[in-house]
């Protein structure tokens, strides 16, 4: 195979991989294709967790054409038996002949000791194609393994000049439909979407996630719903605590469990360090990467977005801006600690500027991340 036969192959595996976007949490997004000769005979995409890895469906679809093939994998095969068997050892009992594979699992039950185990069967190896993108793919799963915390994006409505509600607190509809079905879309490839509890009082919102059947990806589990509650404040009417799905909620160890919290099913108390009386934020990161949360989204007010900005916790912001203006008494977007020079701005670096309906829609990070 040529390095542009490699490209064109791994392509096709991460184009795969990319189907289970929104649903195999807290396993990574993998993609699986078997190549004899010039000829794709099998393909194969990790679909949910507990079920069969991309590398088992790609050898299923193959058959016995399998052997002395090349496979193309997306994630280096894992090599422990966790829900499913190792996929190393069913490379090896199909006899397929080298394993070509886009990126080293960060797991420490894995990485390197996949590829180890085939180099030790005689497959031959070949790592590093399309790299970029295979972890691209996975940026949540990487984070939690390498950085011990869940990757966060934080997403916020705003006005042409900065606004999210009005100054008496008037939010709901500052962007479009457009904007709204796009938010629906960030939710469904999201671990968790995360807010505070002074949103829940508010606002009371539901958190899910609502596609038409056209934006609806081919597998879709629903994300968890967190709210951020030191003192448990949580109203017992609030719909989240009713709402099929799982709901989180982070509060401080102090906190009086209220009797309609102890025997609610679906909703999951996590007691967690408070700092002057507010949830102890890289502790509540941790926390979630021990429940395996890959991938967060944050729809919150400005103090809580503004803390978790300042707290240098914000991986991505996703800015929904729309044609409007509210003037200078409206809600700031966040809040964040005084700032009296231009030197102790916060910079980011913008990755995407692009049109969503009337709106337009921008992807920052911090100008420090590596992201």
């Amino acid at each position: 195979m040529t390095d542009l036969d490699d490209v064109r192959y791994m392509s096709r595996a991460l184009q795969l991989a990319g189907r289970g976007r929104c649903s195999t949490d807290p396993n990574p997004r993998v993609g699986c294709i078997v190549v004899q000769g010039e000829r794709i005979v099998g393909e194969g995409w990790h679909q949910f967790a507990g079920g069969s890895h991309a590398e088992v469906f790609a050898l299923q679809a193959a058959g016995d054409e399998a052997r002395g093939a090349t496979a193309y994998v997306t994630l280096e095969p894992c090599c422990h038996h966790g829900r499913t068997p190792p996929c190393a050892d069913a490379l090896i009992a199909a006899g397929i002949g080298s394993v070509v594979v886009a990126a080293e699992d960060p797991d420490p039950r894995v990485a390197g000791r996949g590829l180890a185990a085939l180099v030790a069967a005689g497959i031959e190896i070949r790592s590093g194609v399309m790299t970029a993108e295979s972890e691209a793919l996975n940026l949540g799963y990487i984070s939690r393994q390498r950085r011990g915390r869940p990757y966060l994006r934080c997403k916020m409505g705003m006005t042409l000049d900065g606004r999210i509600a009005t100054a008496s607190g008037e939010s709901q509809w500052i962007t479009s439909e457009a904007a709204r079905r796009d938010v629906h879309r960030l939710r469904a490839r999201s671990s968790a979407v995360l807010t505070g509890v002074g949103t829940v009082i508010s606002d009371d919102p539901s958190l899910t996630v609502r596609l038409e059947p056209d934006d609806a990806p081919e597998a879709l589990s629903a994300p968890w719903r967190i709210i951020l509650d030191s003192g448990l404040r949580i109203p017992q009417s609030s719909r989240m605590l009713s709402l099929p799905g799982k709901t989180l909620i982070v509060h401080g160890r102090e906190a009086v469990v209220p009797d309609y919290l102890q025997s609610r099913d679906k909703v999951t108390l996590s007691p967690v360090a408070c700092v002057n009386g507010r949830i102890d934020l890289a502790a509540m990161m941790e926390a979630l990467a021990r429940a395996e949360v890959n991938e967060v989204l944050v729809e919150a007010g400005p103090v809580l977005s503004g803390a978790l900005m300042s707290a240098g916790l914000v991986d991505e912001l996703w800015l929904y801006v729309a044609p409007k203006l509210l003037g200078d008494s409206a809600c700031g977007l966040m809040r964040l600690p005084m700032i009296e020079r231009l030197d102790q701005a916060l910079d980011l670096s913008i990755k995407e500027i692009r049109a969503v309906g009337d709106d337009w829609r921008i992807v920052a990070v911090p100008a420090q991340s590596s992201n």
